[in-house]
């Protein structure tokens, strides 16, 4: 039985922004060790340092205290927790499962494509988390000048029961699904006034959700667009519809990684800076750390946060998921924090001045813009194979799950 994310739009909720690891790790961990009866955590990476130990400690206590745990890590994001690390958790009875881990050839991991990349948190079927923040140090400001800048939200309200029956459908035995889905739980009762989508892509029947309520809104927008986005390089479409909104009068501002966790990441963006400034969009650069958000709003309602970037790996090949708002007081809250980061912390980057290889410069903008239009198909020539989840059991010994 496919995971299956929300198809309509889902009214009485309630979202919390929580920006970097100070504002998140609290609240999460707190809400993983009070849980009454279960607990879902789905992340890309997991390490042993004082975070992951900290999430840890909370499993452990939401484990031994009766709930029922499941926690799913992606084999590439995670590679090397150590055997106690695990095998401890297991024993208390959670269960530990690893998204396609894949085997390492002379020593190299080779598994970089299709991966597990969402990041969700679903507690007693009545509290959600969901963002772009990993269990990591790097994910708090102590870390030093590599912590990275990064968003979730805290979800309360009916949109929780769409989350729910997701991570519920991505790890249970079919059996063990089809009985907790027919006792049909009851769903949270209206938290606020917010209407929410839950959005997932993957490579089967979601290829590309998460893009089109981005250029569904794009398409909308009257006012503002803001985007903060760690990986950009998007599609063909997408640049065309940010560059539709600028030049219908739209004020589009995008927030990219200025000191970026891998250099190739600006160059490619830079490819584009060019071809959307001559429409009219301003970007901005992140300076002071690595930018790891993936976070936009359109004029005074609409909001989007959630795990996938605009690149190649996000939109076409990863699995990922986002929750899509519209709530004028959670757009404010968001508008303010992304308008404080580009006025404190930001550069914006002028147009580069016409020179004698303006030719060229345009030429090498226009053949990027149009070589972007293939890159879904190109995407699907690319290694393919079907994912397996394993579950690992107390001896430490991984088996696939049923």
């Amino acid at each position: 039985m496919k995971p299956r994310p929300s198809a309509r739009w889902v009214g009485g909720n309630q979202f919390r922004l929580l920006e970097n690891g100070e504002e998140y790790f609290p609240c999460v961990f707190e809400a993983i060790a009070g849980a009454r009866r279960e607990v879902f955590v789905e992340t890309f990476i997991l390490f042993d340092d004082k975070i992951g130990r900290g999430l840890h400690a909370a499993l452990l206590q939401a484990a031994q205290g009766g709930a029922q745990v499941h926690v799913l890590v992606d084999g590439f994001g995670s590679p090397d927790l150590p055997e106690d690390f695990v095998a401890s958790l297991v024993q208390a009875g959670v269960r530990f499962r690893v998204f396609d881990p894949g085997r390492r050839l002379f020593g190299q991991r080779l598994n970089l494509l299709r991966r597990m990349h969402r990041k969700i948190v679903v507690v007693d079927g009545e509290l959600g988390f969901i963002g772009g923040i990993n269990y990591s140090a790097d994910h708090v400001a102590d870390f030093g000048p590599e912590a990275k800048q990064d968003y979730a939200v805290e979800v309360r309200g009916p949109i929780v029961a769409h989350m729910h029956r997701f991570v519920q459908a991505a790890v249970l035995p079919r059996a063990e699904l089809r009985q907790r889905l027919r006792a049909a739980p009851p769903v949270p009762p209206p938290a606020g006034e917010a209407g929410a989508l839950f959005v997932t892509r993957d490579n089967r029947h979601h290829t590309t959700d998460i893009e089109r309520h981005y250029r569904i809104a794009l398409r909308a927008a009257r006012e503002r667009v803001v985007i903060a986005n760690a990986y950009f390089f998007p599609g063909y479409r997408l640049v065309r519809e940010m560059r539709r909104a600028a030049r219908r009068g739209v004020q589009v501002a995008l927030i990219l990684q200025g000191q970026p966790d891998m250099p190739i990441v600006k160059t490619a963006a830079g490819l584009l800076y060019d071809h959307l400034q001559r429409a009219g969009v301003r970007i901005h650069e992140y300076c002071e750390r690595p930018l790891h958000g993936k976070v936009a709003l359109v004029d005074g309602e609409w909001a989007t946060v959630g795990s996938s970037n605009l690149d190649p790996l996000s939109l076409s090949l990863n699995l990922e998921a986002n929750v899509v708002i519209r709530d004028a007081r959670f757009n404010a809250t968001l508008h303010e924090r992304l308008s404080r980061l580009m006025r404190e912390s930001c550069k914006q980057v002028e147009p580069a001045p016409r020179t004698r290889w303006e030719g060229l410069r345009l030429l090498r903008g226009y053949c990027v813009y149009h070589l972007m239009r293939w890159f879904p198909a190109w995407a699907g020539w690319l290694p393919r194979h079907a994912p397996v989840i394993e579950i690992v059991e107390a001896d430490g010994l991984h088996k696939p799950a049923a």
